[in-house]
């Protein structure tokens, strides 16, 4: 019978074990008869789950375990600004995505396995917003490399490649179309989700590390050309973005007051729709700009008495614009979001499709568009629906089951492509450009590519292809030989450039031969980094050392559906402090030592050791007397983090 989740929230001593995890293991057994096997601890360091699931390949592990207080920071650095290094080695914008990022990484966490995910959106935001405050800047010590790469794209795809070649040592300029950078950040986001004083801050850190011009206002393949660029720079990243939304497929989708999101959002975000001229809006979708579309729609209101000018597809379509006064006026607009798919399986995150119900959208699930109906004006006065199956991942519907919504605006929110008008010889005939394993555009030397304009998914997996694809154009830029990428392709921790940072270096090796390297100072003794293999699970661990500890969950300003009209402050209250370090406590550390002393304290014959405190470092904590080791493995068995592997056997 299920363990019922009330249960699991009053019963501090549940665990989730699978069925027939019950038997006590003889000890006796392990002590006495297990050392045949000669097998000793090694300690081994494995990609945690959480990390391997983030699109960026954050160190998530490493900036929590920094918070927490486990891993210690430099002489004079405090633990904010450290973990802020590690957090931005893979992602520049840490205030943003702890606010915004859906976290497949919390998904991912194996703390799941015990009783809820970590909230690490909620620690990411506390040290991107933490950084802001405290002016952290970014290390832009690498000399200029006297090379210079065109950025086409100033969203976070070309933000995040600026960045990271400017830690190259390369220069950059970021040609975007738009007035102000950001991309989807700014013109895709609702600024009451990315408040627009952060998203600035954030870009302009990047900015300040010098060596990056900008151009506002330039469109590639109109105002300059492809071989314009290929002649002006050394390489070329494209980060266009897809800022085209797809139309309805139904008959009539090219009424004139029905929108794509993407444009409904740009219209907003640019500040030319402060209201709705419009009664009944629907929007097709489930995804997250779905519910970006319609939480907005709820706020900007209706408008009674509106003329034609002010109709929504002209102010959307950027020949019009309202003045505060116009907005004024505004009332509650009827607000109906639908879905092919259940409410719990639409793909926008959870708890933004429940504030959507909070504030007032109803949300038709399980349908789809069959007909936008026309009035006699030609413009859509209602869209038909159906019922619908999934079959073979296509809507099918059924038979009697239409339906009609009215309504005076519908907003498509069903995907997106990106725009290649002039740059056709990229297009590869669905609207986007092709990449290869290392984020080159086959068969153009010179050219690379990253974010949406790849295939549309989150922003952390532009920032993540941008980092792959900085590291290629490093490559090409210097004429190397672009090495194979590894399995497990995040950025890792690494114990050798721990060690250094704390004053514990490796001495030279002498290349003499030697039997054992036990007391030997040029290796690092029985450690194995299987970090770009291998991801830890749950299996490899001891779920029994952590005792239930419900997740703090940020503090969200949530209006309801009378207090939703005019309301744009943030919503999301950031943790302070001592709510971080709490919640960063909560991280099982998978794959890494956390200086539990399970290990020391269970060792029958005394053979794990803590290592001297001026030897000691983050990995480095405990090691091992191997002439008293007996092979019994219950230091691994009690090892909560799976850090302990038994090895160095003959089998």
């Amino acid at each position: 019978m299920a363990t019922s989740k009330d249960e699991m929230s009053q019963n501090l001593t549940f665990r989730k074990f699978k069925d027939g995890d019950y038997k006590w293991s003889r000890l006796v057994e392990q002590i006495f008869e297990q050392d045949h096997s000669y097998k000793c601890p090694t300690y081994v360091h494995r990609t945690p789950p959480c990390q391997g699931s983030c699109p960026s390949g954050e160190d998530i592990r490493g900036y929590l375990d920094i918070v927490r207080g486990v891993e210690k920071p430099p002489e004079g650095v405090s633990m904010q600004e450290y973990a802020f290094r590690r957090s931005t080695d893979a992602n520049p914008f840490p205030a943003m995505m702890g606010r915004v990022c859906p976290a497949p990484c919390q998904d991912g966490c194996n703390r799941n396995n015990v009783e809820d995910f970590v909230g690490i959106n909620a620690v990411e935001q506390y040290i991107g917003d933490t950084a802001h405050r405290e002016g952290f800047r970014f290390d832009n010590s690498a000399p200029l490399s006297g090379k210079k790469v065109a950025i086409v794209g100033g969203g976070p795809a070309g933000m995040a490649a600026a960045y990271q070649l400017r830690r190259f040592g390369h220069a950059s300029t970021i040609i975007d179309s738009h007035p102000e950078l950001g991309g989807m950040m700014r013109y895709g986001i609702p600024g009451y989700r990315t408040p627009r004083e952060v998203l600035d801050h954030e870009i302009q850190r990047i900015l300040d590390m010098g060596g990056i011009d900008v151009r506002h206002n330039t469109r590639v393949g109109n105002d300059v050309s492809i071989e314009e660029l290929e002649k002006d720079y050394d390489a070329i990243v494209w980060a266009l973005g897809c800022q085209s939304g797809r139309a309805l497929s139904v008959p009539n989708s090219d009424a004139p007051n029905c929108v794509s999101g993407v444009a409904f959002l740009e219209a907003f975000n640019k500040g030319t729709m402060k209201v709705l001229s419009a009664d009944r809006i629907v929007c097709v979708g489930g995804g997250d700009t779905s519910i970006d579309v319609v939480s907005v729609a709820r706020r900007l209101g209706k408008v009674k008495n509106k003329e034609d000018a002010e109709l929504p597809e002209k102010v959307i379509g950027g020949y019009v614009a309202h003045d505060s006064a116009f907005a004024a006026a505004r009332e509650g607009a009827e607000v109906t979001l639908t879905s092919l798919f259940p409410k719990s399986e639409m793909t926008a995150a959870e708890h933004e499709v429940h504030d959507a119900l909070r504030e007032g959208v109803r949300i038709l699930d399980g349908v789809m568009p069959v007909e936008v109906l026309l009035g006699e004006d030609g413009r859509a006065r209602a869209l038909k629906m159906a019922e619908c199956t999934i079959e073979n991942g296509r809507p099918i519907p059924k038979e009697g089951t239409e339906f009609e919504i009215e309504c005076d605006l519908i907003v498509s929110a069903i995907g997106q492509s990106g725009d290649l008008s002039g740059l056709e010889e990229l297009d590869n005939g669905r609207g986007l450009i092709d990449a290869d394993k290392f984020y080159g555009v086959p068969n153009r030397p010179g050219h690379f590519v990253a974010g949406d304009i790849i295939r549309p998914h989150l922003l952390t997996t532009a920032i993540g292809q941008a980092s792959i694809a900085a590291e290629s154009v490093d490559h090409f830029l210097k004429h190397e030989d672009i090495p194979k990428r590894p399995k497990v392709d995040v950025h890792h921790f690494d114990l050798v450039k721990k060690m250094q940072e704390s004053g514990l270096m490796l001495e030279p090796y002498s290349h003499e031969e030697v039997r054992g390297t036990a007391m030997a100072q040029f290796a690092v003794h029985n450690f194995e980094d299987r970090s770009k293999a291998e991801i830890i699970t749950t299996e490899r661990m001891f779920l029994g050392h952590f005792e239930y500890t419900p997740r703090r969950v940020r503090e969200e300003i949530g209006p309801d559906a009378e207090a939703v009209l005019g309301h744009f402050q943030e919503r999301l209250i950031g943790f302070s402090d001592d709510e971080a370090v709490a919640e960063a406590t909560r991280c099982m550390s998978c794959g890494m030592c956390f200086e539990c002393d399970n290990c020391v304290i269970y060792c029958p014959q005394y053979a794990v050791y803590r290592v001297k405190k001026d030897q000691s470092t983050t990995g480095r904590y405990v090691d091992t007397h191997y002439d008293r080791c007996i092979g019994c493995h219950i230091c691994a068995d009690v090892c909560p983090t799976g850090y302990i592997y038994m090895a160095l056997g003959d089998h």
